[in-house]
């Protein structure tokens, strides 16, 4: 059976949504009030060597509260949602130990599943088979993904060329669908929250944060993180984009607008899925004036008087 974390009344909670939504600065606020510490649960944010381009708490805010998960896996290193879960309940043990609360924050959902529901055992990447997948373009993996398995394609995001291989490695190693690693039993969430704004808001965040990420200088950090970084890391949103920029293929302001696209189709897909996959009661963040504001309204919904 996979392993799901077991907590009626334990001193785990989560805070969820879409990027761009606020989930840092909430987090801080909220954190400092349950006496917890955070753990990441962003499958880009957990690199080392990309704090801009994934938009990773500032130094200030990893020493304010303290962070788990968070800049921590060299970029060359693959990685995915099992191996998060493990490394994510080695993280839980730990603060529990301490006497501490745990806050879960994040928004990629398949990361958060692997925590909290579990996977059923899947099994490892083939590395000759890998090989020759990753030579192909995304059109070719869905094609071959289908069929090998017809149903496959409808449970994975095909926007993502990675978990696209992995379907196919799953299904091709084992004859089995894919639908059969995903029917297991569903195990409760800990208390949380999905962090919400109304579209332009949330769509004038993005636009402010992508200008802020390229005045900071992210095209020097993605320069300096190329010759390291391996396939995962490599699929963060913007790196493909200011990659060609430094190839000459586009200019800064391509590239600018190019990620900026590209960060709201994300926002728009994880807010589909937090809304069709979890119960997890909804915060509008809509002009919300501070984050303590914010914070008192997010604590009354996480541990109700």
């Amino acid at each position: 059976m996979p392993t799901a974390i077991q907590n009626p009344k334990s001193k785990i909670h989560c805070l969820v949504g879409p990027t761009g939504v606020g989930k840092t600065a909430l987090a801080l606020a909220l954190a400092e009030r349950l006496d917890a510490e955070i753990i990441g649960a962003d499958a880009f944010q957990i690199y080392a060597g990309l704090p801009l381009l994934t938009a990773q708490p500032a130094a200030a805010d990893l020493a304010r509260v303290p962070h788990h998960l968070i800049g921590e896996i060299p970029p060359a290193e693959s990685f995915d949602a099992p191996r998060y879960a493990a490394a994510a309940r080695a993280a839980l043990a730990a603060i529990a130990a301490r006497g501490k609360t745990a806050l879960v924050v994040g928004g990629t959902g398949l990361y958060l599943r692997a925590l909290f529901e579990g996977f059923a055992p899947t099994p490892p990447p083939d590395p000759t088979l890998r090989a020759a997948l990753e030579s192909l373009p995304l059109p070719a993996l869905l094609d071959r993904l289908e069929r090998a398995d017809p149903a496959a394609p409808a449970l994975v995001d095909r926007q993502n060329p990675r978990r696209v291989l992995r379907a196919i490695e799953i299904v091709e190693s084992t004859g089995q669908p894919l639908a059969a690693f995903r029917a297991t039993p569903r195990a409760p969430w800990p208390p949380g929250v999905l962090l919400v704004r109304d579209r332009e808001d949330l769509r004038r965040r993005i636009a402010a944060n992508v200008d802020a990420m390229f005045a900071a200088g992210v095209i020097d950090e993605v320069r300096a993180l190329l010759p390291h970084a391996g396939l995962t890391a490599a699929q963060a949103i913007g790196f493909r984009e200011i990659s060609a920029h430094l190839r000459g293929e586009l200019t800064r302001d391509e590239a600018r607008d190019a990620i900026l696209t590209a960060t709201r189709q994300y926002a728009k897909r994880q807010l589909t899925w937090f809304r069709r996959q979890t119960t997890l009661p909804s915060l509008d963040l809509t002009d919300s004036p501070h984050p303590s504001m914010a914070a008192e309204s997010a604590l009354r919904a996480l541990v109700p008087s």
